[in-house]
């Protein structure tokens, strides 16, 4: 039977096997997965996606 999470701030600590890019072009945020390079979303809003690292 599933149990409901601890109270608080939820996850804590970043997103594991994640980035984030900011494309000039389009401007807005692109999560990729960091093992196969592939992209997997992208933000609707002008924000980063919440504790995924930033590529340089």
């Amino acid at each position: 039977m599933a149990t409901n999470p601890p109270p608080g701030a939820g996850r804590k600590g970043a997103v594991k096997g994640r980035s984030q890019t900011f494309n000039p072009k389009t401007e807005d945020w692109t999560k990729r997965e960091t093992k196969s390079g592939q992209f997997m979303d992208r933000k609707a809003d002008a924000k980063p996606f919440k504790g995924v690292r930033k590529e340089k």
